[in-house]
């Protein structure tokens, strides 16, 4: 497990300097269609199959706050201005941590999430132009410094992505190409020298880029992403995200400490 998580000045769940965590977080991210939401979801197929339990969840959303919020932010007839956006994400993101993740991991559990603080950074940091480091101190404020323990960046030209996507197109989604290449290359500054982001590259099928995720996954935590795990049949995709209430009952607390970090 990684060494930055809860910040001890502020916690969470209001507790000063006390880190309560046992559990595993992991995230996914990248630009717009690199296929984040396919993979996170392939893996919990995975993870099904191998009878390891785990929560998932994407953010923002998860709670009441977070889907609201989600509506807004998202919504392809509304404009604001970066700030506003900013926040909306930093409010969702308080609740996430405080309603899903946190709880989650002070049980023990396995957290996959779709996005979570480096998506900020790259986005309204970096490409809306509200400078890394200051969304950095305020999103450190709105999670009480909790980072996740590996954030699994899928890399992809940021026009490709663009085009590999279906459907109506959100608010960010519909934003000018110089937005997009501007967050991609926010995402490769900040993946620099960090080693709680691995990158992971999208060429070749959806079954080649599942394995090496999989791989840098075992190869951190083999207890709850075992190697010898053989993936599900057809990676049907499911419609819902799990919510937090379903982590299934196992030896998870346990596995978890087992397998924590091999580097």
């Amino acid at each position: 497990m990684s060494s930055t998580t809860t910040d001890p000045a502020a916690g969470p769940d209001g507790a000063e300097g006390r880190d309560p965590r046992t559990g595993v977080f992991v995230v996914f991210e990248g630009v717009e269609g690199a296929g984040k939401s396919t993979q996170i979801r392939r893996v919990a197929e995975r993870l099904d199959a191998a009878g390891v339990p785990y929560v998932l969840a994407r953010e923002p959303g998860g709670t009441e706050v977070g889907e609201r919020a989600r509506a807004i932010v998202l919504d392809p007839e509304l404009e604001m201005g970066p700030e506003a956006e900013l926040f909306l994400y930093l409010a969702a993101r308080a609740e996430f941590v405080r309603r899903i993740v946190a709880p989650a991991l002070s049980r023990g559990e396995l957290v996959l999430a779709d996005r979570y603080e480096l998506s900020t950074l790259a986005y309204q940091g970096g490409a809306r132009g509200l400078g890394i480091e200051r969304v950095r101190e305020m999103n450190r404020f709105a999670t009480g410094g909790l980072a996740p323990d590996l954030t699994v960046l899928l890399l992809i030209d940021p026009d490709r992505g663009r085009r590999r996507q279906s459907g109506t197109a959100d608010r960010l989604e519909r934003e000018r190409s110089e937005f997009h290449r501007a967050v991609a290359a926010a995402y490769a500054r900040l993946a620099e020298g960090d080693d709680r982001i691995v990158t992971v590259r999208t060429e070749g099928s959806l079954d080649r880029v599942h394995e090496r995720i999989w791989a840098e996954l075992a190869r951190r935590w083999p207890a709850w992403f075992p190697a010898d795990a053989e993936a599900a049949g057809n990676f049907s995709s499911p419609d819902e995200f799990h919510d937090r209430g379903t982590a299934r009952d196992g030896p998870h607390t346990e596995a978890g400490k087992a397998g924590e970090g091999t580097e």
